[in-house]
């Protein structure tokens, strides 16, 4: 709470806007106020909506036992996920995080918060929609209960198919992250922010988005990996395990719990991430898969002369 994320990609993927959905549809599911800008309604209708019970457990059982075989037992708790666990929920707890599938939509039954739009372009091209969307998002802070949480949600920041011409001067984008940094310490306990950065059009290398990371207090970055479709394709191995993307942190909103910054810590490891449907966004440490001869014997000699080198 009180921070800000900024999720930066390249290509033209869309990982970091399903990121943005889990975050909105978790906000709804809980009772909080979502704000979103530069879409309409029907963004609210493209969220993700609860598995069922039977496959959640599928998937935590799975997974549980999949990765428990393939992931080295150091790394076993950086890779697994927070699930509600079903004695809390039979003991009527809340659950801190719901399991979503990305193939069914959610249901306005389930929906207990209220969804909030603003649109990139509107009628008066002179009136900045970052103004207006910081306008609406404070006057509906001073006229909600005080224990109330807002969840504010900026789906591809400066994209031309979503942005005016106007809003991408340096001065308009960045005058209105002091401003989404000013409510942040306004109202520390109340509100949190998650936005996507299109690097492809603005890259990391530029002034403006040099001084955009500044002012967000935690930012990651999502690189999709080219996926090599001439290659073989291995039947002992599923293709939900293999890895789509890099994923490089860059700052943290806050101090992990190992203490000190980004230095001698894992994040600064070679992180990567997959997606599914029903697993969701699952980010682990990134390890290059076996080489495995496919050629069959050679003729070569072989190197039994040579030193061998144990570890």
């Amino acid at each position: 709470m009180g921070t800000s994320l900024l999720i930066e990609e390249s290509g033209t993927t869309d990982f970091g806007g399903i990121l943005l959905r889990y975050f909105a549809a978790e906000g709804l599911v809980q009772g909080h106020h979502v704000h979103v800008l530069g879409f309409g309604d029907h963004w609210r209708r493209e969220l993700p909506g609860l598995a069922s019970e039977s496959r959640s457990k599928d998937a935590n059982s799975s997974k549980s036992s999949d990765s428990k075989m393939k992931i080295a037992w150091r790394y076993e708790a950086l890779s697994s996920r927070a699930t509600p666990s079903r004695a809390d929920s039979a003991e009527g707890i809340a659950p801190f995080c719901h399991t979503f599938d990305l193939s069914a939509r959610l249901e306005d039954s389930v929906a207990q918060g209220q969804f909030y739009t603003t649109r990139g372009g509107g009628m008066d091209p002179t009136q900045s929609p970052f103004r207006r969307f910081i306008t609406d998002i404070t006057s509906r802070l001073k006229s909600s209960p005080p224990t109330s949480i807002h969840r504010i949600v900026i789906p591809s920041l400066l994209s031309p198919t979503i942005y005016p011409p106007s809003a991408c001067r340096p001065q308009e984008i960045l005058q209105f992250l002091h401003h989404i940094r000013a409510l942040l310490r306004q109202f520390p306990s109340r509100i949190v922010v998650m936005m996507t950065l299109p690097i492809s059009l603005y890259p990391r290398s530029t002034g403006l988005v040099r001084r955009a990371e500044l002012l967000c207090d935690g930012v990651v970055e999502m690189i999709p990996l080219q996926q090599q479709t001439h290659h073989p394709v291995d039947r002992n191995s599923s293709n939900e395990n293999k890895a789509q993307g890099l994923f490089r942190i860059h700052s943290l909103p806050v101090f992990h719990e190992k203490g000190g910054g980004l230095e001698g810590s894992w994040v600064k490891e070679d992180m990567s991430f997959k997606l599914s449907a029903s697993s969701g966004l699952i980010i682990t440490p990134y390890s290059l898969p076996p080489l495995l001869d496919d050629e069959g014997p050679s003729n070569t000699p072989s190197n039994e002369n040579k030193p061998k080198l144990d570890f």
